[in-house]
């Protein structure tokens, strides 16, 4: 029997096909575990029961009526690749063994006929491939589990080396502090960013780590500041994490933020303290007594509304001697439980009169069942009559339209309101940066005299309580020394802020009229009138907003006329199929519909420095014809300097400076009134200048500017992808030939350092990670220039291809882009570079379509010293069919394969390199490396015969 521990007991192994060894295995397998053992004789039902029952294993025959087991195998991968496959076979071979790895099998059996021997071995394979399942499944549950953890969102958690030094952070951690965390690892967790709050911390924190480190758990709390400025609290615990062997393998660090909990203990604290000052200092007064009326409790501040001290208070015997014998029905208060407002007069120990409201409820405390609450309502009764008559005075701010009216209704209002006769009101003119006297009654004028105009410098009663925003009572104002006027007859005074607008002044003859009463009075009269002011400045400064706004419309309606003409402009020049109907609908599209008035683009030429018109549209009216276009020149017509800047000129008043600029005449007399020119500029390369002419003036704003200029850019992208389009298509090609003197070009560097050739035949890939490119050393070894480019900052790794004692191939990955990429972009090819210690030589075709001018401006800006060594022309009709037509079948992997075995000698004869060697290199399996291969001779062929050319059979001839 099979050993009880084995991983197929508790399998469901499925074994698929017709051949004898899969009756014997089954029976094999029943007889020696205890695992659940299907068979089923077609793919059809094998992939039916993979898909509808849950399999632990799959055995399959590599032979079927219909098919073959490779065929099975790739289709159920393409169910799941979690499945463990076997594929047994008594004819097999090297060829279907690779042809099984590639499909994805688990692991292949070659049968030799006998059970008693093969048995074990498929047994003991088929268990092997179960374990390795339910492991790889297991570990991967356990990643997800560690990674859910371990990112948690409400945790900061940090992963540490034995030695104390951090290895890794998840998110929460990451977030807390400013700095990349790539700069933090490896430096020792007590050091780090988050500890920043000075030495203690830092030490606690160490401490905490080291605790881990010597097998405890350690456990601090650390305050720790936040990105918004506040300082959060976090509970700090570190905990060892130790192998099988007992040996330390990390320490795990978790900080939960506790700083609400931190915090509503400390607030529990304080609710506890401010619950008994509550008591001694609220104004609301609270007494028990039993159902006698006896007191059983006497709030400490009892004397804040009676007078009485808690002592003298007991001294009463019962609380009627206060509150009076009829304040409350019992038999009421026993079937409501609490009775509320209960309004009644009681008199202090001075003898004076309190209004009082008194909450009566049933307790049980301490003796005590009848709990009184009262409330003194004194001066809120005055209040109210007072709100009453100010009620009444507010509705007279609601009609009034200017601030000059609403300070004449203060002034009139002040005596119903306050019951003073003197007031008057200063306005803010923030112009001046004065405090002005606008109104002020008859009685004010008799009191004080004259009233001067106040500079608003914080001198003084009035300007000060006016830039502090501070009211100001007085009692008597020849007490206080910031009144100046001595003369005054005013004695009690309230100077009041109304906010942004000026000052209230309310003043009477006596000494002392302003009780709390009366402030309150004042200020509510002063908030009163600065809301009705604010409410006129609102107004005021909506009908402004509402003239701004119709002005923003209007631009907006300019603005979404000029996005409208953007997208019918973008959709045509997508469609477009040459250089020439781009210009012309560009220009038809932006005198549409009379969006504007003229719009031409014209081409700088180098010879006469003049730019030449190549499209036009709109009312011209004979405009192009009358003025030459120089480059360059602030006096010049704006498509010149445009072409000089490469920036975007504007005129917005054609008519300024009429005499200055001739072109303006010319200009003015068609009615042009502004004007904007656009450079048509793509990867540094200009391709003219786009001008456009409204009929009126200050047409291109901000905004319609930079539309308009991001045009130009679209403009000239869509011209340059056309030209590389007809760089595909074109046959007729030009060939320029390069001397270059630059040490900074990456293959003259290394050539000189590496004290050898390098030569670069084609073959460049751009990925993800950088540019790659191949390139043969010759007079010299591959490993000197490994070792002169691993100084080189612009390589960022070399790859040996193949080597012997004089030269060989490597494969550079530069991180910076490669010239002929940039090339390539302009719609030219690099063919050869060639670069020696002593220079570099460049050799470049560019197509017919392409603009050679162009090209030799590029490859001069790129290099610091450029010499044209030779320009000829020739015709690649066939080749550059045939090799467009290739490379456009290939995928970048595919090319990638075959670079590399083509540099690598692999098609050389006899072969310098293997196909395992070459798979090494490029990371991937032999089979996949040959699988590559092939389907690239595939699609090579197929374009030389099928598409590019199949040999035709001899034409008979006459005769």
């Amino acid at each position: 029997m099979h050993p009880a521990s084995s991983a197929l007991d508790s399998a469901r192994v499925l074994l698929s096909g017709t051949s004898d060894w899969v009756e014997r295995f089954a029976e094999v397998l029943r007889t020696r575990t205890t695992a659940s053992v299907l068979t089923v004789p077609t793919v059809e039902e094998t992939l039916e029961t993979v898909s509808t029952d849950d399999v632990d294993c799959l055995v399959v025959d590599y032979e079927f009526d219909e098919s073959t087991g490779i065929d099975l195998l790739r289709s159920v991968r393409a169910e799941t690749a979690s499945l463990p496959v076997v594929m047994c076979t008594a004819a097999g071979s090297e060829a279907i063994a690779s042809e099984a790895v590639a499909a994805g099998v688990t692991d292949y059996v070659a049968l030799d006929g006998r059970t008693d021997e093969w048995g074990d071995d498929l047994l003991e394979r088929t268990e092997q491939c179960v374990r390795s399942a339910r492991r790889t499944v297991t570990q991967r549950d356990r990643a997800r589990q560690f990674d859910a953890i371990f990112h948690d969102t409400e945790t900061a958690t940090w992963v540490l080396d034995p030695d104390g030094s951090l290895e890794r952070a998840n998110r929460t951690a990451r977030a807390a502090i400013d700095a990349d965390i790539d700069s933090v690892v490896g430096r020792p967790f007590w050091s780090l960013p988050w500890w920043s709050r000075g030495a203690r911390t830092r030490a606690d924190v160490q401490r905490t780590v080291e605790r881990a480190s010597s097998g405890a758990v350690g456990n601090t709390e650390v305050s720790v500041p936040a990105g918004d400025g506040t300082t959060r609290t976090l509970d700090l615990s570190a905990r060892p994490v130790e192998d099988e062997r007992g040996e330390l393998v990390s320490i795990i660090v978790e900080g939960v933020d506790i700083t609400e909990r931190v915090e509503l203990e400390r607030d529990l604290r304080r609710s506890e303290e401010l619950h008994r000052v509550t008591l001694n200092n609220m104004t609301d007064t609270v007494l028990i007594t039993n159902e006698s009326r006896e007191y059983t409790y006497v709030c400490p501040n009892v004397h804040f509304v009676f007078g009485y001290d808690a002592e003298e208070i007991y001294e009463q015997g019962t609380i009627d001697a206060l509150l009076g014998d009829d304040l409350f029905d019992r038999e009421e208060l026993a079937e409501e439980g609490v009775l509320k407002n209960i309004e009644c007069t009681a008199t202090d120990k001075a003898g004076r009169e309190h209004r009082l409201l008194v909450n009566v409820r049933e307790v049980s405390i301490q003796g005590g069942t009848l709990l009184y609450s009262c409330r003194d309502i004194t001066k809120r009764k005055q209040r109210e009559d007072a709100l009453a008559t100010l009620h009444e005075t507010t509705r007279d701010f609601l009609y009034a339209g200017t601030h000059r009216e609403i300070a004449q209704h203060i002034v009139d209002d002040t005596p119903s309101v306050l019951d003073l006769d003197a007031s008057m009101v200063y306005l803010f003119d923030a112009e001046e940066n004065q405090l002005r006297p606008i109104a002020w009654s008859s009685s004010m004028e008799e009191l004080n005299g004259p009233f001067p105009t106040v500079h608003a410098d914080g001198k003084g009663v009035t300007s000060h309580s006016f830039v502090e925003d501070e009211p100001l009572f007085f009692d008597d104002v020849h007490d206080a020394e910031e009144f100046t006027n001595r003369a005054t007859e005013i004695r009690s005074a309230a100077v009041i802020p109304l906010g942004d607008h000026g000052v209230y002044v309310v003043g009477s003859p006596e000494v002392g009229v302003f009780d709390e009463v009366r402030r309150e009075l004042a200020d509510l009269l002063a908030a009163t009138a600065e809301a009705a002011l604010d409410r006129v400045t609102r107004e005021t400064q909506l009908r402004e907003q509402d003239r701004e706004l119709q002005r923003q419309n209007a631009q907006l309606t300019a603005l979404n006329r000029i996005n409208e003409t953007i997208r019918e402009i973008d959709q045509a020049i997508v469609r477009a199929e040459t250089r020439e109907e781009i210009d012309h609908t560009v220009c038809e599209l932006l005198t549409a519909d009379d969006r504007f008035g003229f719009a031409w683009i014209g081409r700088a030429d180098p010879l006469t420095e003049t730019v030449d018109p190549t499209a036009w549209a709109g009312a011209e009216r004979g405009y192009l014809d009358s003025l030459t276009f120089p480059v360059g020149g602030a006096e010049t017509e704006p498509t010149g300097r445009t072409a000089s800047t490469r920036e975007a000129t504007t005129v917005t008043n054609v008519a300024a400076r009429l005499r200055a600029e001739p072109w303006r005449k010319e200009a003015l007399a068609r009615d042009y009134l502004s004007v904007l020119s656009i450079p048509l500029v793509y990867n540094d390369l200009t391709y003219g200048v786009l001008s456009v002419y409204a009929e009126t003036q200050d047409a291109f704003d901000e905004t319609s500017r930079e539309v308009l200029v991001e045009l130009g850019e679209t403009i000239a992208s869509a011209i340059s992808a056309i030209e590389r389009k007809n760089a595909l298509l074109t046959t007729s090609m030009t060939r320029l030939e390069f001397d270059v003197d630059d040490p900074s070009f990456v293959l003259a560097r290394l050539a000189r350092e590496a004290d050898c050739s390098l030569s670069y035949d084609g073959g460049v890939q751009q990925t993800s990670e950088g540019a790659y490119v191949f390139v043969t050393v010759e007079e010299g070894t591959v490993e000197a220039v490994e070792a002169a480019a691993g100084d080189l900052v612009a390589v960022d790794g070399v790859h040996r291809i193949t080597a012997d004692g004089t030269g060989g191939v490597v494969r550079l990955r530069l991180s910076q882009p490669f010239l002929a990429l940039e090339l390539a972009d302009h719609g030219a090819v690099l063919r050869t570079a060639t670069a020696d210690p002593d220079g570099t030589t460049l050799v470049v075709d560019i197509p017919e379509s392409v603009d050679v001018r162009h090209i030799t401006g590029l490859v001069g800006e790129t290099f610091t010293r450029v010499e044209l060594r030779s320009k000829q022309t020739f015709d690649r009709a066939s080749e550059s069919t045939l090799y467009s037509r290739f490379f456009e079948e290939l995928t970048d992997r595919q090319l990638e394969v075959v670079q590399t075995a083509y540099y690598s000698g692999f098609f050389e004869s006899p072969r310098d390199s293997t196909g395992e060697e070459v798979a090494e290199t490029l990371g991937i399996s032999p089979p996949a490396f040959h699988k590559h291969v092939r389907t690239v001779q595939r699609k090579l062929f197929s374009t030389l015969f099928d598409e590019g050319g199949r040999p035709t059979a001899p034409q008979p001839t006459a005769g």
